[in-house]
């Protein structure tokens, strides 16, 4: 409503329900103007209108799922609000992909497809199915905002309200019903500078409690027929390690390194296992990532790889009195120049985590070096630099068979850091067992209920009573002259 006349205007509107606007009554008057079957039956219904008295709304009208509004709004749509924005070639090829589909039949239950994946698509089948295109209807509920007793300008026009309806039965209303929030705005940038304001109700009529129930109970059976429908393709039972074996499953990612020297970085890294673990013939203990370039964050350069890599292991116990020796993965981080010379920046390690879960480490690294100037101006100019042999020697070699490691006279330099971001997952029968075990204990407590709870008061009274009369013996045994502060003299 613009401040200076407060006109205000109440329409309740259906779902498809066409309300004409001042522009389209007097396109549409004209039959010359009809081209569309669907233009002809507006003239049609526009002409009824006018001979019962005109059209009861005055600025609200909509726009429903088959007018050229909702299509050419679904092509115009922009990603900012910049006046020169061209829509890219992606965009203008998808607009033309994503088109509604209101003839498509609803998937019936018993013809649900029997292959989730299908391993060697064609063409056809890539070019149809690389766009979710689920079916979908809109509705635009517009604003004629022109001045008063100017309406009829498509200039004017503003998009109150978006109602989208998809083949899955979902509804959304852009912007949402008003609530307990103010009322919706909008600036004109005309001369006057109005400002209406407008807010959006739902008047639909409540589900009474018997309707409700019944839709619940259809809703919890759909979902059962479709749990059991999963559950048949791919079955309750998972594949469990063999007694006494652990499993441990670790999505991990190389997220960034930070504050070398040189740029173009990129790390090696490979995972050692200790004694009585083991990996599938399959499985790769080693990776590099790609050469990254670094950019300015604060005060490091930051070269983030977001190189993820999966590891599978299973642990064999053998001896139930030893702890397991947890793998290390062991990384190097070097840099790339303009001719192809690589250099080492640094060299690191870290021990996977014994808790399940998600974890963010940020390892310091070290790099060897000589003494003196000149090997660092051949690092400099030609490239190369002091490396290891062995990247086991990070830690204790694997090698290494004696009592003490000595690494006196071994010069090293701080450099920077890598983070990685791992998430592990550990599987046993002993874990089943423990859960089950502890289902049966609490299965027994619930069975006692308040006798168990009134047994442990009870055990509490008991000690106490006991203890304060070892406390009252104790007492009585001590000679009279310790016990009285009197009796003692300075």
């Amino acid at each position: 409503r613009p401040p200076e006349d407060e006109e205000e205007e109440e329409a309740e509107v259906g779902w498809q329900e066409k309300l004409f606007s001042q522009f389209e009554v007097d396109l549409y008057l004209n039959e010359t103007a009809c081209q569309t079957p669907l233009d002809r039956q507006y003239h049609e219904e526009i002409r009824k209108l006018e001979k019962a008295g005109g059209r009861k709304n005055c600025r609200i009208f909509t726009y429903t799922d088959h007018d050229r509004f909702t299509n050419l709004e679904e092509l115009c749509q922009k990603v900012t609000d910049s006046e020169h924005e061209v829509p890219s070639y992606l965009a203008e090829r998808m607009a033309n992909v994503r088109r509604r589909r209101q003839d498509r039949k609803p998937v019936e239950a018993s013809s649900l497809k029997s292959k989730i994946i299908t391993w060697e698509p064609s063409e056809e089948f890539i070019k149809n199915n690389h766009v979710i295109n689920t079916p979908v209807q809109t509705m635009y509920i517009m604003g004629d905002l022109g001045p008063c007793g100017k309406l009829g300008h498509r200039e004017y026009e503003h998009v109150l309200c978006t109602i989208k309806v998809d083949g899955n039965g979902v509804i959304t209303v852009k912007p949402d019903f008003t609530g307990t929030k103010g009322a919706y705005r909008i600036e004109l940038d005309g001369e006057k500078r109005e400002v209406w304001e407008y807010t959006i109700e739902n008047a639909s009529a409540q589900v009474q409690p018997e309707e409700e129930e019944r839709e619940q109970r259809m809703f919890r059976d759909l979902y059962s027929r479709h749990r059991d429908y999963l559950n048949g393709l791919v079955g309750s039972e998972f594949e469990m390690p063999l007694p006494g074996t652990l499993r441990l499953f670790v999505n991990g990612e190389i997220v960034s390194a930070q504050g070398y020297e040189y740029d173009n970085l990129y790390v090696h890294f490979f995972l050692e296992l200790p004694n009585q673990w083991s990996s599938p013939p399959f499985q790769q203990l080693s990776g590099v990532t790609q050469t990254c370039a670094t950019k300015t964050v604060g005060w490091d350069k930051v070269a983030h790889f977001c190189y993820p890599f999966s590891v599978d292991m299973f642990y064999t116990q053998e001896d139930e009195d030893s702890l397991p020796q947890w793998p290390v993965l062991y990384f190097e981080v070097l840099s790339l120049d303009y001719w192809q010379r690589y250099r080492v920046e640094g060299y690191g390690s870290l021990v996977l985590p014994a808790s399940p879960g998600a974890h963010e480490l940020t390892i310091p690294t070290w790099r060897p070096v000589e003494v003196g100037t000149v090997a660092e101006m051949r690092r400099f100019f030609i490239g190369g630099s002091p490396e290891l042999e062995d990247l086991t020697y990070i830690r204790i070699p694997s090698t290494f068979k004696g009592k003490r490691l000595s690494r006196f006279g071994f010069r090293t330099e701080t450099t920077g850091s890598v983070t990685f971001r791992l998430h592990c997952l550990q599987q046993s029968r002993a874990f089943l067992e423990s859960s089950a075990l502890r289902q049966r204990m609490q299965s027994v407590l619930d069975r006692l209920g308040g006798f168990s709870r009134q047994s442990s008061v009870y055990n509490v009274l008991e000690a106490f009573q006991r203890a304060r009369r070892r406390m009252q013996e104790a007492r009585e045994s001590l000679p009279q002259d310790l016990i009285s502060p009197s009796a003692s003299s300075m």
